[in-house]
């Protein structure tokens, strides 16, 4: 089986709301068609650009059916089903396979300190609930509470429906031990940069694309940045990597969270409105709007700049 669907630019879809707070259907199926005529590779749902944290397993039931009404094999779709119980997680996978999902994902559960073998059961038990189904494991150790280790992770790898890593943590070298570890284990495996800002060095250390939670308010300069590198264009790389992380930076210097930006970024240059973002997350204050405009202006110059 080739896993070539999965190598690529997957933006991590956000949570898009109407004016009331609840799930829009009608921004979920604007923001997936914004992706097919990006060219992306796929996208990664509910998620935790997603908010996934936040919302009810109806909600994230109606986000996925939307992506996959729209997107209709055009998108490689990854959807994100962990619940902090495994009762949940496992409705979550059984409703992505019905609707043909080309992966799920999951964090480990958060807040209780668990052994690993129950993560392990966790995560097994939800792949239960979707057998025919890839399944990717999300490790973002900083936000999770629990790292992948190498020991959890070879135990893992006896399920044959495992076959990448969305590797979040900051360690660059956490990739190259997951794609040596599971290419020897499975011969094929897929390990997806998860630190936007690193994504030149993930991808040096064995990463076959990446997913991100900026990706979506500039997929035309991650699309460029992952060709240079597929060319060989290490400088080009490099040079629009750091003009990158200057975005994502000024991104994350405002009061609001910044999916909140983000959001406010796609309204002022895309015509996209996905709304705000669910509390306990803050949405925009006064000041935040300008240095929204201010990457909105800076995204639009790097594309006339490497496009």
């Amino acid at each position: 089986m080739s896993l070539n669907k999965y190598r690529g630019i997957l933006p991590a879809f956000y949570a898009c709301y109407d004016e009331d707070g609840e799930i829009s259907r009608e921004a979920v199926g604007n923001l997936t068609r914004y992706f097919i005529e990006k060219g992306v590779k796929g996208v990664y749902v509910n998620g935790s650009s997603g908010e996934c944290i936040y919302q009810s397993v109806k909600e994230r039931k109606a986000i996925i059916e939307e992506v996959m009404s729209v997107a209709k094999g055009k998108l490689t779709v990854i959807n994100h089903v962990a619940c902090n119980n495994t009762r949940d997680s496992m409705i979550l996978a059984e409703h992505s396979e019905k609707l043909g999902v080309d992966a799920i994902a999951a964090i480990p559960p958060i807040y209780f300190k668990l052994p690993e073998y129950s993560i392990a059961q966790y995560w097994n038990r939800i792949s239960q609930g979707a057998p025919q189904t890839d399944f990717i494991i999300y490790n973002i150790p900083q936000l999770a509470g629990t790292a992948l280790t190498l020991s959890l992770f070879d135990e893992m790898l006896k399920n044959d429906r495992v076959i990448g890593v969305k590797n979040s943590s900051m360690p660059t070298m956490d990739i190259q031990l997951f794609k040596r570890a599971g290419v020897r284990e499975k011969e094929d495996f897929i390990v997806f940069n998860g630190p936007d800002e690193q994504f030149v060095s993930g991808r040096a250390m064995g990463a076959d694309g990446g997913i991100g939670g900026t990706y979506a308010v500039m997929p035309e300069l991650f699309l460029k940045l992952d060709e240079w590198i597929k060319e060989g264009e290490r400088k080009k790389a490099l040079e629009l990597q750091y003009d990158i992380n200057e975005i994502i930076y000024k991104m994350c210097s405002g009061r609001g969270n910044m999916y909140a930006l983000a959001k406010e970024v796609l309204r002022v240059n895309e015509n996209l409105d996905l709304g705000g973002v669910r509390e306990p997350l803050e949405n925009l204050h006064d000041g935040d709007f300008k240095i929204a405009k201010d990457v909105a202006m800076m995204i639009t110059k790097a594309k006339e700049m490497y496009l």
